[in-house]
């Protein structure tokens, strides 16, 4: 039992690669908007109903999933140099390692100018209603560069998420010339090579 978290920063194809994913292997997808979008339709976006209710659905879809031993992909924007965001990330895994699974983090890496062309693919708009103002949704993604998206593979900028990713296995795929389907396989070949290694892994680089 299995729970993959696929996370980086918006736009870099985590829900698509996710798709690919599931659709190759036995892994359920379960991404970031599944929650955001019908909260934001009743209660609007960032309120504190959508807060709590948002935090809530994701914590028993999580702890459903683990209950009954599903591998499960969960789609995440981490703020790495917030430790509100790692202890977030540490409480919705609890549930798979306390039932004895194991929880992998798939990294996914582009460059701002490849990420504003993803932010317009027809997959993307039709699954995530909010991000149909294109306008809007650019600057959304200009503004998130401000939070740290991604690690530093020269371990230059430490931040509180290092301790959790140093002791999950971690890989890093820079995506930006690579379709979702190949990023996809690149993954599960790493799922598939590493499923009975123990331990941990440092972050990898692959082109």
């Amino acid at each position: 039992m299995r729970l993959l978290l696929i996370i980086g920063p918006p736009a870099v194809g985590k829900m698509t690669v996710g798709r690919e994913i599931a659709a190759r292997s036995e892994f359920r997808l379960f991404h970031n908007h599944h929650t955001i979008e019908p909260l934001v339709e009743v209660f609007g976006h960032g309120t504190a109903p959508f807060n709590v209710l948002n935090i809530e659905f994701r914590r028993r879809v999580i702890e459903e999933a683990a209950r009954n031993q599903l591998d499960l992909i969960f789609t995440f924007v981490w703020d790495l140099r917030d430790p509100a965001d790692t202890a977030y990330v540490e409480e919705l895994v609890a549930p798979y390692e306390e039932a004895g699974g194991e929880v992998w983090v798939l990294e996914l890496v582009a460059d701002l100018d490849t990420r504003l062309l993803r932010n317009r693919g027809e997959t993307r708009l039709a699954a995530k209603p909010t991000k149909r103002n294109v306008e809007w949704s650019d600057g959304n993604l200009r503004q998130a560069e401000q939070y740290q998206m991604t690690t530093d593979p020269s371990g230059a900028t430490p931040t509180p998420a290092d301790g959790f990713l140093t002791r999950k296995r971690h890989l890093r795929l820079d995506t930006r010339d690579l379709p979702a389907a190949e990023v996809a396989q690149i993954a599960l070949d790493w799922l598939d090579q590493q499923a009975d290694e123990p331990g941990g892994r440092r972050p990898v680089e692959t082109a």
